[in-house]
């Protein structure tokens, strides 16, 4: 498993590591409405998933601003932003934000994205600050599993790989 640290304090993931080549593995989380939304829901495009502790922290909304910003010049590439915020509290985030071209979902009921992709903090039920793109045939295309969970992931690598991917 990748070795994380919280505010440099080494912290234990729960889940699979996922690697590049790997398939996808299928999870279930919440979209603000309470409807599940699975990985399938968005087949045949290349996803980027954006993993943060919480939507209300500067980093995260920060990383979920440039993964906005950036995949409103994508074709056919979705942006997830997953956290274990509370659904209501991502809507209120994304409302008083105005972000259209991101999907915010929460992984708060079951865990299953955290555990599916490796990124479950045992001691804090928070997710670990992680970014995925997943091409349109469901194969981890770029991974990254930030090792210190308040700072920013490397945009540009995974942007440049979803480019690759379309």
């Amino acid at each position: 498993m990748a070795n994380i640290t919280f505010k440099g304090n080494q912290v234990t993931l729960l889940g699979n590591e996922v690697k590049v080549g790997d398939k996808a593995p299928n999870f279930t989380v919440l979209a603000n409405d309470l409807s599940p939304v699975t990985l399938s829901d968005s087949n045949g495009k290349t996803r980027i998933i954006s993993v943060i502790p919480s939507i209300d922290t500067g980093v995260c909304d920060a990383q979920t601003r440039r993964f906005n910003e950036e995949a409103s010049k994508l074709e056919n590439v979705q942006v997830l932003t997953i956290s274990m915020d509370l659904p209501f509290a991502q809507k209120r985030w994304c409302a008083a934000n105005g972000l259209e071209n991101v999907q915010v979902l929460s992984d708060h009921r079951e865990v299953s994205f955290g555990e599916a992709y490796g990124v479950h903090i045992k001691e804090l039920r928070l997710l670990a600050r992680a970014v995925f793109v997943i091409d349109e045939k469901d194969v981890v295309q770029y991974v990254e599993y930030v090792s210190e969970a308040t700072d920013h992931p490397k945009y540009d690598a995974a942007i440049q790989v979803a480019k690759s991917t379309i």
